[in-house]
């Protein structure tokens, strides 16, 4: 090795097992060793009989490159060693600013070390398999203004995020804030890691998720994870997959369809204007403004209290078992998947060979004779209506008559004619779960999706749509 030149080596995390055999050769080689005091006790069982140490406190970087390049510039091979990797907060790119500053040609070596963060992912488990980031909340030399605009892009855009220098004893709200802002845009259920001391004596191995994390658990020895919107944990281990597979901890598939519609529901719930209302209210608002780009549906979609949370549970307990829509193309948008995982039939009469003679004998549409055949056979399942008013107002004459006790409505009727009186009319029947997209707006497409709302309630609290698209 040539006399006169700075290696700035990156000594790893702190294992002696972790320093890499580049590194533990130039630390042999050097003639001064310069580094942060607490460091010197990962490299000095190899120093050489000799070697000139000189060790200084935190914060005294700059102080750490001009006794460098002072050594140097006497002839002697300098090692200025970083724990971690040199590059990663580290000393390299201070020694090279610091070298254009002085406008000289001295050799500069970096060498490569294992980061903190990396450690740490390894006991996590995998945490880091796809894009991440690394943010450091030290406001030292950086703007907090400019830090948090990386906390905010880095949640926005779904990055893995390592939080470096994520508190001490003066810096105490800066990691509350950055939860603050990853909980605007991230599940509260995604996984967070993080180790304390990695690689070295007094390791700590933490996981828990983001509703939970307590920054208080935290100190300027601690490496945070945050995982993103794939990550998840099995047997106690934090994962991110790649993309090979798109699995779920519950060993569920999570298709495109379903990644697409999670962030979709995610954008919604950020641009209500009063996000603040009861769960199953919000799961039914979140399908119907999906289901139509429409905002309106704030205003007009009524809910009654507890109705989708009653519903949902009539069906997963088995109580309810038949769904009746009044017209086909409402019973084609109802998911197939969740029928069949809770056991549930959809029937549309309008095509029955019945209905027509019904409705020509009776003077009635054929949409009233489809909901008369399906009160006489199913007076008792969930009713939804997404396109004749006419149909409603007859469930409503066949209930004032007792000839039908639904286990629930859902009122989207659409249309210039009877609409608006047809929804008025259900309301009075204030025993049955009911949900009412007032006005003249609806259509199957509403119904379809006010009625998987309901089905797929059990995913409302972990805000995670359309597992059956």
């Amino acid at each position: 090795m040539s006399k006169a030149k700075i290696i700035v080596a990156g000594i790893g995390p702190g294992g002696a097992d972790e320093v890499t055999p580049e590194v533990l050769d130039a630390v042999r080689q050097s003639d001064v060793i310069i580094g942060y005091k607490y460091y010197f006790q990962f490299v000095e069982p190899y120093l050489r009989p000799g070697t000139i140490c000189i060790d200084t406190g935190m914060k005294k970087e700059r102080e750490r490159a001009e006794e460098a390049f002072a050594q140097a510039e006497e002839g002697r091979t300098v090692c200025v060693i970083s724990s971690g990797d040199a590059g990663i907060y580290g000393m390299a790119p201070l020694i090279w600013e610091m070298q254009r500053e002085r406008g000289g040609d001295l050799g500069i070596e970096v060498l490569p070390g294992i980061s903190a963060f990396q450690k740490a992912a390894s006991l996590l488990g995998a945490p880091i398999g796809h894009d991440l980031c690394l943010i450091s909340l030290s406001d030292l030399m950086t703007p907090w203004e400019t830090i948090e605009r990386r906390i905010v892009a880095a949640a926005t855009a779904d990055f893995i995020t390592a939080v470096y220098n994520p508190r001490s004893h003066g810096r105490y709200w800066q990691l509350y804030r950055l939860q603050e802002i990853f909980l605007q845009h991230r599940d509260p259920s995604t996984p967070v890691g993080y180790v304390r001391q990695a690689g070295r004596g007094g390791e700590q191995v933490s996981l828990t998720t983001l509703g939970d994390f307590d920054p208080e658990q935290i100190d300027m020895f601690t490496v945070v994870l945050i995982g993103n919107s794939q990550s998840y944990v099995h047997e106690g281990k934090f994962i991110t997959p790649r993309g090979y597979y798109r699995g779920s901890a519950s060993g569920e598939a999570k298709g495109i369809g379903q990644e697409i519609m999670i962030e979709s529901f995610r954008t919604i719930e950020k641009e209500l204007r009063n996000p603040d209302i009861p769960l199953g209210r919000k799961w039914a608002l979140l399908h119907a403004i999906h289901t139509t780009a429409d905002f309106d549906m704030e205003n007009i979609l009524q809910v009654d209290e507890g109705a989708v949370e009653t519903l949902y549970a009539g069906f997963a307990e088995g109580r309810i078992s038949t769904i009746v829509t009044d017209v086909t193309m409402a019973a084609s948008g109802i998911r197939k998947g969740a029928l069949q995982r809770l056991g549930v039939e959809v029937r549309c009469y309008l095509s029955d060979p019945r209905v027509a003679e019904m409705a020509a004998e009776d003077g009635i549409t054929r949409t009233q004779a489809g909901i008369r055949l399906a009160v006489a056979e199913h007076p008792d399942a969930l009713f939804a209506f997404g396109n004749a008013p006419t149909a409603l107002m007859e469930l409503c004459e066949q209930i004032r008559k007792g000839a039908a006790c639904p286990s629930g409505i859902i009122a989207a009727p659409v249309g210039f004619v009877h609409v608006r009186e047809s929804k008025h009319m259900v309301k009075p029947f204030r025993n049955i779960p009911k949900l009412i997209v007032e006005g003249r707006k609806g259509g199957s497409n509403l119904a379809a999706t006010l009625v998987n709302a309901i089905l797929c309630f059990n995913d409302a609290e972990a805000l995670k749509p359309g597992r059956d698209v």
